[in-house]
Protein backbone atom coordinates (compact mmCIF):
# COMPACT_ATOMS: atom_id res chain seq x y z
CA UNK A 1 0.00 0.00 0.00
CA UNK A 2 2.96 2.38 0.92
CA UNK A 3 5.09 1.28 -1.80
CA UNK A 4 1.30 2.03 -4.53
CA UNK A 5 1.20 5.82 -2.58
CA UNK A 6 5.25 6.25 -3.34
CA UNK A 7 4.47 5.45 -7.36
CA UNK A 8 1.38 7.95 -7.30
CA UNK A 9 3.55 10.84 -5.98
CA UNK A 10 6.68 9.87 -8.40
CA UNK A 11 5.08 9.30 -11.42
CA UNK A 12 3.83 12.13 -12.25
CA UNK A 13 6.86 14.12 -10.95
CA UNK A 14 9.24 12.35 -13.20
CA UNK A 15 6.78 12.75 -16.26
CA UNK A 16 6.76 16.26 -15.24
CA UNK A 17 10.69 15.85 -15.34
CA UNK A 18 10.62 14.52 -18.68
CA UNK A 19 8.65 16.81 -20.42
CA UNK A 20 10.82 20.08 -19.11
CA UNK A 21 13.54 18.63 -20.14
CA UNK A 22 12.59 17.83 -23.49
CA UNK A 23 11.16 21.26 -24.15
CA UNK A 24 14.50 22.94 -22.57
CA UNK A 25 15.97 21.06 -25.38
CA UNK A 26 13.78 21.87 -27.99
CA UNK A 27 14.13 25.77 -27.49
CA UNK A 28 18.06 25.07 -26.86
CA UNK A 29 18.09 23.73 -30.52
CA UNK A 30 15.27 26.21 -32.22
CA UNK A 31 17.78 29.21 -30.43
CA UNK A 32 21.11 27.61 -31.95
CA UNK A 33 19.32 27.39 -35.42
CA UNK A 34 18.37 31.14 -34.86
CA UNK A 35 19.93 33.48 -36.86
CA UNK A 36 20.99 35.57 -33.90
CA UNK A 37 23.90 37.23 -35.37
CA UNK A 38 22.91 38.08 -38.58
CA UNK A 39 19.59 39.55 -36.71
CA UNK A 40 21.80 41.47 -34.47
CA UNK A 41 23.88 42.57 -37.61
CA UNK A 42 20.77 44.18 -39.23
CA UNK A 43 19.87 45.98 -36.06
CA UNK A 44 23.33 47.27 -35.27
CA UNK A 45 23.25 48.66 -39.49
CA UNK A 46 19.77 49.90 -39.40
CA UNK A 47 20.78 51.79 -36.14
CA UNK A 48 24.12 53.31 -37.82
CA UNK A 49 22.07 54.43 -40.84
CA UNK A 50 19.74 56.28 -38.31
CA UNK A 51 22.31 57.86 -36.43
CA UNK A 52 24.17 58.87 -39.31
CA UNK A 53 20.73 60.84 -41.06
CA UNK A 54 19.98 62.57 -37.87
CA UNK A 55 23.53 63.67 -37.01
CA UNK A 56 23.47 64.80 -40.81
CA UNK A 57 19.91 66.75 -40.10
CA UNK A 58 21.44 67.94 -37.11
CA UNK A 59 24.45 69.82 -38.92
CA UNK A 60 21.97 71.28 -41.45
CA UNK A 61 19.95 72.55 -38.56
CA UNK A 62 23.05 73.70 -37.07
CA UNK A 63 24.75 75.36 -40.04
CA UNK A 64 20.89 77.49 -41.31
CA UNK A 65 20.78 78.69 -37.27
CA UNK A 66 24.43 80.06 -38.03
CA UNK A 67 23.56 81.67 -41.21
CA UNK A 68 20.33 83.14 -39.76
CA UNK A 69 22.17 84.96 -36.60
CA UNK A 70 25.08 85.73 -38.35
CA UNK A 71 22.54 87.61 -41.17
CA UNK A 72 20.52 88.95 -38.17
CA UNK A 73 24.17 90.51 -36.59
CA UNK A 74 25.41 92.15 -39.65
CA UNK A 75 21.73 93.83 -40.06
CA UNK A 76 22.03 94.82 -36.52
CA UNK A 77 25.34 96.06 -37.20
CA UNK A 78 24.13 98.16 -40.50
CA UNK A 79 21.77 99.65 -38.53
CA UNK A 80 23.88 100.09 -35.92
CA UNK A 81 26.19 102.17 -37.98
CA UNK A 82 29.51 99.58 -37.66
CA UNK A 83 30.93 98.58 -41.13
CA UNK A 84 29.99 95.08 -41.60
CA UNK A 85 33.19 92.51 -42.40
CA UNK A 86 32.60 90.45 -45.16
CA UNK A 87 31.42 86.53 -44.25
CA UNK A 88 34.23 83.88 -44.32
CA UNK A 89 34.76 81.95 -47.37
CA UNK A 90 34.42 85.49 -49.29
CA UNK A 91 37.64 85.20 -51.26
CA UNK A 92 39.87 87.02 -49.23
CA UNK A 93 43.05 84.89 -48.66
CA UNK A 94 44.07 84.97 -44.90
CA UNK A 95 46.73 82.37 -44.93
CA UNK A 96 49.50 84.27 -46.23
Amino acid sequence: MAWHGLMAKAVPMTVTGVLGVATFEALRKAVAKAPLRESTVVATAWGIRVAREVERKVQTGAEQARLAVADVMAEAKERAGEDVSPVAGSGDNHDR
